[in-house]
């Protein structure tokens, strides 16, 4: 069966970093490309016209859409399909409990959830060094993550792990026991 990982957390919370720790644990571990409507960072996104995501939408292959920083960040079927061939791990980064739903029921695949946290001010910090422009924006998108957090109480994740208290290697090393079966030590 497939298997894949959804990491949800706030901005600057460490997805980027974590999936990187993964990969070097093992290199099945891809971090996957969301389609990207809009301008700004192109890096790590399949850049797409507002006229390519409504033909995707007109065919049903949108999986999750969100619209954040001014831009459209699209899941889809056929991406995340090809994502997963030859026995690749799939990490997928999200910011919606809702998108992280989509995904997990629309999608067949061994998923396990992830929920990672930082405080606000580890959001302000990272965003500072890594030379972040947009920084006031985040941290509004990290009260939405938490506002996102309380209007879903019953959200349900393998693991919440804190990158404020966790070195991202010790982050990774948790996540891949459980996506091996070996659950992770109290």
């Amino acid at each position: 069966m497939k298997r894949g990982i959804l990491l949800y957390g706030p901005p600057a919370v460490g997805k980027d970093t974590i999936t990187a720790a993964l990969n070097e644990l093992d290199s099945r571990y891809v971090q996957f490309a969301r389609m990207k409507i809009g301008n700004g960072k192109t890096q790590g996104y399949r850049m797409r016209t507002p006229e390519q995501l409504a033909l995707l939408e007109a065919r049903g292959d949108v999986v999750y859409r969100n619209g954040r920083y001014g831009n459209t960040y699209v899941v889809d079927r056929a991406g995340l399909d090809r994502a997963m061939e030859g026995g690749r791990i799939l990490v997928v980064h999200l910011g919606q409990v809702d998108g992280v739903r989509q995904v997990a029921g629309l999608c067949r695949a061994r998923w396990v959830r992830v929920l990672l946290w930082c405080s606000k001010e580890t959001t302000a910090r990272r965003s500072r060094q890594r030379g972040d422009v947009d920084t006031v924006a985040r941290l509004r998108a990290w009260d939405d993550v938490r506002a996102d957090l309380a209007g879903h109480p019953r959200a349900q994740w393998e693991l919440r792990l804190d990158t404020d208290v966790m070195a991202p290697r010790e982050v990774a090393e948790v996540i891949d026991r459980v996506v091996r079966g070996v659950q992770p030590s109290a």
